[in-house]
């Protein structure tokens, strides 16, 4: 039988394992709202369990962070990370006072809110992270993603919104919020085998929470999203780049480590949606800061890349311009 590449027709678009499941859930909203009621059973569930295929993913997720990090690895990845938290906490302070917990309700920024920006700045992408260091930078600061993964999830969301004067949380919510995660970094340090079973899974289980997160999700909303989220894309890579840029040099870095952590995960598209059902407050803000945090991860996961290289090869002409000075240097 013919093979059709979905899989990797799908992985061609930047966060395609996100972005396209979202945008078939949304169709099914948007053209057949009833259809997953009207089936019931397995398929109801497909379409509206969103947050218990997430509560695995974050258990599975936490599996694959590893404690026996060297210092380099703690040094590199915990200034990268608190570095990029602080950014979404400053931003989120003063987005807070102006905009509140309630989404912009009119106006070319309907739609965006304090937890939309939050949400986009908070998480970085491990993966297109990993890659730009593997092609740019030493292997150590691959590895300090390690440190970094810990930003996934809502629970620095939620924390940030608390500092931020919004609408706090509750400290079981809180600490719920970040229990999976936990869970999984305790099973997978015990046991080397269930880590690698359990991180396999991670990948996986991406397109079928964002099915289900689509399915909430009116389409003709995508649009509007869509030119807003260009705008919060770039927002994020000059909020969180330009800091993540001078703390990696600060730190002995060339600075292409903190642009290459000046994105948007994918997974981050899911945190309104947890955030909201943690508390009700932010449920008006949820349903577009999902559109724009996905619009966000498919701007971020362009332009970082072509950041990133443009400084890694101003980094190298330099070092290559010390060395020519050096031997002629020494030629005289």
């Amino acid at each position: 039988m013919a093979q059709i590449p979905i899989k990797r027709s799908i992985e061609r678009i930047p966060g395609g394992m996100m972005i396209v499941p979202l945008l078939a859930g949304s169709l099914v909203a948007t053209f057949l709202p009833g259809m997953p009621k009207f089936f019931g059973s397995f398929t109801s569930a497909l379409f509206t369990g969103a947050l218990p295929i997430l509560a695995v993913f974050y258990v599975c997720m936490g599996a694959g962070i590893s404690l026996k990090s060297t210092p380099y690895l703690l040094k590199k990845g915990g200034v990268l990370f608190a570095t990029k938290v602080g950014a979404a906490i400053v931003v989120g302070i003063v987005l807070g006072h102006l905009l509140g917990e309630q989404p912009i309700s009119s106006g070319m920024f309907a739609g965006v809110s304090t937890l939309a920006v939050v949400a986009a700045m908070n998480d970085t992408n491990g993966g297109l992270y990993m890659a730009l260091m593997g092609q740019y930078g030493r292997s150590e600061d691959v590895g300090a993603y390690t440190i970094m993964s810990l930003e996934s999830g809502p629970f620095l969301t939620m924390v940030t919104l608390g500092v931020a004067g919004l609408s706090a949380f509750p400290w079981q919510t809180l600490v719920g919020s970040i229990l999976p995660l936990l869970l999984g970094m305790l099973l997978g340090n015990l046991d080397r085998e269930m880590r690698d079973f359990l991180s396999r899974a991670v990948p996986v289980m991406i397109p079928f929470f964002a099915l289900a997160l689509g399915a909430g999700l009116d389409l003709h909303e995508v649009w509007r999203a869509g030119l807003l989220g260009l705008g919060l894309g770039l927002a994020v890579v000059a909020l969180t780049g330009i800091p993540l840029y001078f703390v990696d040099r600060l730190t002995g870095g060339t600075g292409v480590a903190g642009i290459a952590a000046a994105n948007t995960a994918g997974n981050a598209a899911a945190v309104p949606a947890l955030v909201a059902a943690a508390n009700p407050v932010y449920t008006a803000a949820a349903h577009s800061a999902t559109l724009l945090v996905a619009a966000c991860v498919v701007v971020t996961a362009i332009v970082s890349p072509i950041l990133t290289g443009a400084i890694a090869k101003r980094q190298q002409e330099k070092r290559l311009a010390r060395e020519h000075g050096r031997q002629e240097g020494l030629a005289r």
